[in-house]
């Protein structure tokens, strides 16, 4: 799995209107009102997420599992292209050697993280959140936020697992312009 440390905008903003619950955990907006799709554990589930998501964001059908993986292994490959791009800002917050690291991630079994969704962010222009279920609010809660500077309207949505497993994720009511993808 490949390792890094990205800068992440966990400051989630509680404050907007409740969509489909009022109440809140650590502060942040409790969401109980929301579908999950399930994500093959193949190393691509989180580029598989976020490709679900731009479908889903721009109006696409939603992909079948074998659209799902193409969609991800061109992400994947546009994530290790904008790394390269973006190497004098991002080199610094990659684990071990950057080229070595953008050599690993271009993998199809590789795991991607922060990093790869920061750039994917970008990559897609659109911003994405993450969620994690929080088992005494009863509900999700988002730990954190890439791609801010696209805007902060319905982002991309995927559903952490809290180990190494993500899926895509639809929250009622957070529909948003069209992605890149």
């Amino acid at each position: 799995m490949a390792s890094a440390e990205v800068p992440v905008d966990n400051n989630i903003d509680s404050t907007q209107p409740a969509e489909s619950s009022a109440n809140l955990s650590h502060g942040k907006k409790v969401f109980t009102d929301y579908s999950v799709t399930g994500i093959p554990g193949d190393g691509r589930c989180l580029f598989r997420s976020v490709a679900h998501g731009a479908c889903i964001r721009s109006g696409k059908p939603i992909p079948n599992e074998d659209l799902q993986r193409k969609l991800a292994d061109e992400l994947r490959t546009m994530v290790a292209d904008e790394f390269i791009k973006r190497r004098a800002e991002t080199e610094w917050f990659v684990e071990g050697d950057f080229d070595t690291y953008v050599s690993q991630i271009r993998k199809p079994h590789v795991w991607g993280g922060e990093p790869e969704l920061f750039m994917a962010s970008h990559v897609l222009q659109m911003p994405i959140t993450v969620y994690m279920h929080d088992k005494e609010a009863g509900g999700l809660i988002a730990i954190a936020e890439y791609g801010q500077e696209y805007g902060t309207e319905a982002p991309i949505q995927v559903l952490y697992h809290g180990y190494g497993h993500y899926e895509a994720l639809q929250i009622p009511g957070k529909g948003g312009p069209r992605s890149r993808l």
